[in-house]
């Protein structure tokens, strides 16, 4: 692989490492600030809205200039909104910054598939983008507890200074390692608009939605919960996440292999499962090994549908996915941000720090509900769609056979 990827890893890594590490510093903000838990955990959902706007933007905006020009700019815009986040001195800069630092996310990850593709041959491209895409996934195993470990121990400013620190390594590696390329085409925008008439793209981004949702729904709130409820030590989140991580690899992994085989079987599964795990973690949160279980599974079933997802809305909107992949890139984060504000509701309505977990397991029930719908839906189109196949080549076999007959009869 050539080592213009590892530049483009190394900005996956600190994207992935400041979207999730947040979650492991909510207390330590919210004392600084003087907010309380709940109004902290907006700092996920702010990170999370960001995204979802950014997302199409971004990748709009991104068509008028090359890609490496393009890859350096939203490399800034994060180093600056990480800045701004370290060295903010009140709750409403902080939350700022993550905003900033959010509409890097989308178009990033968009835009580095596409050079990642285009810098190796064509059989090995979906092997280019996976390298890529691994630094987002070691940024659970790695840089969130890493970042936990150094905000708990240093302050959780300088977790944020080295997030930026890595930004900078990532635009360093861009402009060095990354060649020049063509300017990209102008997006004809109302081709890319037309794939959202397709309900199927529309029921695959409610399933995002709902079932990443359910996953941010337990996760956002996971320092109090293991803390304060299930009796770690703060020392322990730093493990604990490390084990979250890891279940997030594998759980991406597995959805990955199956997902061009058994697409929806593979979300009915993990769907199903999450929903049933979910609920369960309202009460293994009370036991350590339990807890730590759990959360080990939560990563895994959560992590296993993000590729049968993704590919569900590229196959609905074949036609035009750039846009559509970018939206649903978003779509994923709505569900943090829905999931994050839900949970803070319910813990500030005095649930307890466990009651996230059956909101977690209501959004991911009902994405499961959207999949079943989804493929009802598709399978009667195939069906009506088989039928009047059927029917026009039979009216097309029967229609010589007349005119034989009519022909026949002045005879």
């Amino acid at each position: 692989m050539p080592l213009a990827i590892l530049a483009l890893a190394i900005g996956a890594f600190g994207i992935g490492t400041t979207e999730f590490v947040i979650m492991g510093l909510l207390p330590e903000v919210a004392t600084e600030y003087g907010v309380t838990i709940p109004t902290a955990g907006h700092l996920v959902s702010g990170y999370a809205l960001g995204v979802v706007l950014g997302a199409p933007i971004m990748t709009i905006l991104g068509t008028r200039v090359s890609r490496k020009r393009m890859l350096m700019l939203l490399m800034g815009l994060f180093i600056a909104g990480n800045v701004m986040s370290a060295l903010a001195p009140t709750f409403g800069l902080m939350l700022t910054g993550r905003v900033v630092a959010s509409l890097a996310h989308g178009a990033f990850f968009g835009i580095g598939s596409v050079v990642a593709a285009g810098l190796v041959a064509p059989h090995r491209r979906a092997g280019a983008i996976a390298m890529m895409f691994t630094g987002l996934t070691l940024a659970n195993v790695v840089g969130v507890p890493l970042g936990t470990y150094v905000g708990q121990s240093a302050g959780w400013r300088a977790t944020f200074l080295l997030v930026a620190g890595l930004g900078v390594v990532g635009l360093a590696g861009v402009a060095k390692l990354v060649p020049e390329q063509p300017r990209p085409r102008g997006v004809r925008i109302r081709h890319e608009v037309a794939a959202f008439r397709n309900v199927q793209v529309l029921l695959a981004m409610g399933m995002t939605v709902l079932g990443f949702g359910g996953v941010f729904a337990a996760i956002t709130y996971i320092t109090p919960m293991m803390t304060r409820t299930a009796g770690f030590a703060d020392s322990s989140v730093t493990w604990l996440l490390v084990l979250l991580g890891l279940g997030m690899v594998g759980g991406n992994l597995i959805g990955g292999r199956y997902a061009d085989r058994h697409l929806m079987p593979m979300l009915y599964v993990s769907l199903g499962t999450l929903s049933v795990v979910l609920a369960l973690f309202t009460l293994t949160a009370h036991n350590k090994i339990a807890a730590a279980v759990t959360l080990l599974l939560i990563g895994g079933l959560g992590f296993a549908t993000v590729p049968p997802l993704q590919k569900r809305v590229l196959d609905q909107a074949s036609g035009a996915p750039t846009l559509a992949s970018a939206v649903n890139i978003g779509a994923f984060n709505l569900g943090n941000a829905l999931a994050a504000w839900l949970g803070g509701l319910v813990i500030g309505a005095g649930l307890g720090y466990t009651a996230p977990n059956w909101v977690g397991a209501v959004l991911a029930a009902s994405a499961l509900l959207l999949a079943v719908v989804s493929h009802t839906l598709e399978r009667r189109d195939a069906r009506d769609g088989g039928l009047a196949t059927t029917a026009g080549t039979t009216a097309t076999a029967t229609a010589p056979a007349t005119e034989t007959a009519t022909d026949t009869v002045p005879a």
